[in-house]
């Protein structure tokens, strides 16, 4: 079982992280590094898809990271298992 401060650790890492990386894709997106040409009018770059991955892949680790954090938390709260 986790700590209350470990869980609230979590939450934060996960927090943190659902706020910065939607925000990093806009600064993608909007990087002329990302196009062939004009914006979202040509082609994608292999710029735009590596960060495109890293972007996703840590969206997808923020979630499970709060997902922990709340399982530990109504864990924590539940009373022993009955039998």
């Amino acid at each position: 079982m986790i700590t209350k401060a470990q869980g609230l650790f979590l939450v934060a890492a996960g927090v943190f992280n659902l706020v910065i990386w939607p925000r990093f894709a806009r600064a993608i997106s909007r990087d002329d590094r990302a196009w062939s040409g004009q914006h979202w009018h040509s082609r994608p770059t292999a710029f735009f898809w590596v960060h495109a991955v890293l972007i996703v892949t840590a969206t997808l680790f923020a979630i499970g990271t709060l997902w922990i954090a709340y399982r530990a938390h109504v864990s924590a709260h539940a009373g022993p298992p009955s039998a």
